[in-house]
């Protein structure tokens, strides 16, 4: 069996620090399909205004959560990490029920611009599990984590669109994410706990210092641009799904669901790799398991760029995403291998910094590539890209020593 069902201490905590990234993901995401919708209720009546704020309000999160999770993994190390885990889960959960009152668009950029600068909840999650942890079970734990935050992601989209279809209202989308996301608050407060997590007498260094003398750690500057790669190369395929289906297919009809097969057959598989691949790594070494992952996701790739058929394309989204399934929780556990524990508030901070600009970066670096020479070079881009990665981890990313 894949759940570890020993009756240790740290259990506790991670089981309960996975239900709780489940619900924060799911809120995280909850509105994507209803966006287009709900803004016209705001005043934005055009098709393509609709469209370009949805694109604007869908990926301004990553770019602000971007720039402000080193500061707050900075005061994660200082206060504690569940109190950081607190504070973004109530940053998710006010700003959601705050976006359901609404009245024009300036309001919910706003609001969305407040929850990216508050948030930062995935960091401060990897965090808070990978100071409890033993450090010799880091990939099997952050699996699960992995997988929590996957299956959120999937079913937040799928929850919000039939909440808004069953009430026949956007605004009530809101409001129950908000209200879950408070039961997802009531569970850390009062179900997660931690052990040794404020280091209140280290030395006050500013926020860049303490950068710096993080980046000197040997083999984390490296897994910052494995990170960044990475989500990069995953994101940029997103805007030309759809896209390339309707090259594949003879018909329109149901082209929607076929689209929706496409996304989700790969987090499907996300979902069945992660666990096991995590705690593979365990035992094989985190180095390895990473190059595995990054040169069969390169290998399953590059015959996108080739296929004549849907069903072909199905398939390859599949090993492709079993493949990606591997490469954040092993590139998180050598994360925290490699960071000292007094700084993985810290560490936590800057990696998830690499993966949001990598979310902001991939979908228009996709989508430009797409117009200018065509869809099948992008998939073309992303195999360079995670054989780029595989080369630089190969050179560059250290083998922890085994504890």
């Amino acid at each position: 069996m894949l759940i570890d069902t020993a009756e240790e201490p740290w259990a506790r905590t991670l089981w309960l620090m996975v239900a709780v990234q489940f619900i924060m993901s799911a809120a995280l995401s909850v509105i994507s399909p209803i966006l287009p919708l709900f803004l016209p209720q705001l005043g934005v009546a055009e098709p393509s205004a609709v469209a370009f704020w949805s694109g604007v309000l869908n990926s301004m999160n990553f770019l602000i959560a971007a720039f402000v999770s080193p500061i707050w993994g900075s005061v994660a190390d200082r206060y504690g990490r569940k109190i950081m885990v607190l504070r973004s889960s109530l940053a998710i959960c006010l700003f959601t029920l705050l976006m359901g009152f609404s009245q024009h668009l300036w309001h919910l950029v706003l609001l969305r611009s407040m929850m990216g600068a508050f948030s930062g909840f995935s960091a401060a999650a990897i965090a808070l599990v990978a100071t409890q942890i033993p450090e010799r079970r880091l990939g099997y734990a952050l699996g699960w984590l992995a997988t929590g935050q996957l299956v959120g992601t999937l079913t937040g989209p799928v929850a919000g669109g039939v909440i808004a279809d069953l009430t026949g209202n956007y605004r009530m989308t809101f409001f129950c994410t908000s209200f879950g996301a408070a039961i997802a608050v009531s569970i850390a407060y009062f179900g997660v706990a931690e052990v040794g997590g404020a280091v209140k007498d280290k030395p006050k260094l500013s926020i860049f210092k303490a950068i710096g003398t993080l980046m000197k750690t040997q083999g984390l500057m490296p897994l910052f641009l494995v990170l960044l790669l990475a989500q990069f190369a995953v994101r940029s395929v997103q805007p030309v799904i759809t896209p390339f289906i309707l090259e594949l297919v003879t018909t329109r009809t149901g082209v929607a669901t076929l689209a929706g097969f496409a996304f989700s057959i790969t987090g499907v598989a996300d979902l069945v790799a992660s666990p096991f691949l995590g705690k593979r790594s365990d035992q094989l070494g985190y180095r390895r398991v990473l190059l595995i992952c990054l040169g069969g996701a390169a290998l399953a790739s590059l015959p996108q760029a080739f296929v004549g058929s849907y069903w072909q394309f199905l398939a390859l989204r599949f090993a492709i995403g079993m493949f990606i399934g591997g490469i954040l929780p092993t590139a998180n556990a050598l994360v925290g291998h490699v960071a000292p524990p007094a700084q993985r508030g810290l560490a936590y901070g800057v990696t998830a910094s690499a993966t949001f600009f990598g979310s902001f970066l991939g979908p228009f670096s996709g989508g430009s590539i797409a117009a200018t020479f065509g869809i099948r070079w992008v998939f073309v881009l992303t195999t360079v890209l995670f054989f780029a990665n595989l080369i630089w981890v190969r050179r560059t990313v250290p083998e922890p020593q085994r504890a």
